[in-house]
């Protein structure tokens, strides 16, 4: 694609980047078959390419941000199957992140959409304030028609994935969990904001399997939110903020004791924490300790598919739909490692039809773009019944919490599947099946 910044834009780093990936398109369309927006809506604007010709035309001219371009950006899910496609190699994710920076400067939301952002980007990295916020939406649960009416969808979404009931506190830091017998390393696990709230059975999963093969586990003291809530919002220098507080926590484990990887259980982190590096690429003071934690960082079953000789028990021979969430399979370009270590644990294991399209959640994005996501969360639900499995798989929060709200079908993190396979207790999702098989 021929480009046209002067030499002033381009000495900024983020034009000079953002223009280096639009010179990489070629037009080719190819990123259109895989977009769920553009299948959805079949609008050229609402596809990759689209958005890549408004980004280019906002960025070039040094426009702000207008009302008939925000949508289409804002209904972008940056699930990157748009980057497992392209043939040019397109870094649409940088680009992307770059245009929601550029709306978050330049363009004045309407009050409502200012506020609901705001209490987003306040509550959901805060565990403790999320906690206290879902307690809240239980309590206004039967209002969410009401808000429907009114024409508020997103807080009626909101109250809608509010679980009926919160699990006890898991695991909490800081500490060291110690490994059971010879010590074979030693990693950092992220105990994350949301998931620490509604799914902390998959950090503590984790951490069984972990120290069951030799490995010690340590929650870091101060680690907070990845800033990947923030960062797809557009508050760029919110998520810097995260990121270096997080390099700074890590980097003491890392000059202290060591660690071999810092692991992630939510996918979504992952792929911002991996990203470390190239966010934080302008910072003289972190731009080399950001790539060394960005180095470091794995997902928690890339680790564990490397770890040699599982322990592994008799299971019940059930079937496992593994849905590829797309921060695994397209940001981080993780497909194999996942279904390998549970066919390594006893289970049959199946892909999902059309398994590279978004399941909705992608975020925030099930709370601000309510009824786009639904309409992706019902065509996975019935991709998924196709292969009739016993139970499903994903590796991120949620898509966890996104799926299980369409189906019946139990729906877990793979790692507690592995975690039940090498010794551990029957995840609590599955206690009904398993007492009936």
């Amino acid at each position: 694609m021929q480009t046209s910044f002067t030499l002033a834009q381009l000495a900024e780093p983020d034009i000079a980047e953002s223009e280096k990936i639009l010179r990489a398109c070629v037009h080719c369309g190819f990123c259109t078959a895989t977009c769920p927006t553009y299948v959805l809506l079949g609008d050229e604007l609402d596809s990759p390419r689209g958005r890549i010709y408004l980004i280019k035309d906002m960025l070039e001219n040094d426009r702000p941000a207008t009302a008939e371009v925000v949508p289409h950006i804002d209904r972008c899910l940056s699930c990157l199957a748009c980057m497992t496609t392209c043939p040019s190699g397109v870094h649409y994710m940088h680009l992307i992140d770059h245009a929601r920076a550029h709306v978050e400067e330049t363009y004045r939301r309407p009050l409502l959409d200012r506020v609901l952002r705001a209490v987003i980007a306040k509550v959901l990295p805060d565990p403790k304030l999320f906690r206290w916020s879902l307690f809240a939406a239980f309590l206004g649960k039967p209002l969410a028609p009401l808000f429907d009416l009114v024409g508020v969808a997103p807080v009626a979404a909101m109250l809608r994935l509010a679980p009926t009931k919160l699990p006890p506190h898991g695991r909490l830091g800081p500490c060291v969990i110690a490994a059971e017998g010879e010590r074979r390393g030693r990693v950092a696990l992220l105990t994350g904001c949301v998931a620490s709230v509604i799914t902390p059975q998959i950090n503590d999963a984790a951490i069984r399997v972990l120290t069951r093969h030799g490995i010690e586990v340590v929650l870091a003291r101060g680690e907070g939110c990845c800033g990947s809530l923030v960062h797809h919002l557009g508050r760029k220098e919110e998520a810097l903020q995260s990121a270096r507080h997080n390099v700074d926590v890590w980097m003491g484990e890392i000059d202290g004791e060591g660690l071999d990887a810092i692991l992630v259980t939510a996918s979504g982190c992952g792929t911002t924490i991996k990203d470390y590096g190239y966010m934080l690429r302008d910072d003289p003071r972190y731009a080399a300790r950001a790539r060394m934690v960005a180095g470091l960082a794995r997902d928690v079953s890339e680790y564990i598919n490397g770890i040699n000789n599982l322990n592994v028990r008799p299971v019940p021979d059930l079937v496992v739909a593994y849905h590829g969430a797309c921060s695994l399979q397209h940001g981080q370009k993780i497909t194999r490692e996942p279904k390998e270590v549970l066919s390594k644990s006893g289970f049959v294991v199946k892909d999902v039809p059309d398994g590279h399209l978004c399941c909705g959640s992608a975020g925030t994005y099930n709370m601000l773009q309510p009824r786009l996501a639904m309409a992706l969360r019902d065509r996975k639900v019935a991709c998924i019944a196709k292969v009739a499995p016993d139970v499903i798989a994903a590796g991120n929060v949620g898509c966890i919490t996104q799926i299980a709200g369409g189906t019946e079908i139990p729906v877990v993190h793979p790692v507690e599947l592995i975690d039940w396979a090498t010794g551990g207790p029957v995840p609590g999702a599955l206690r009904r099946l398993v007492n009936t098989v």
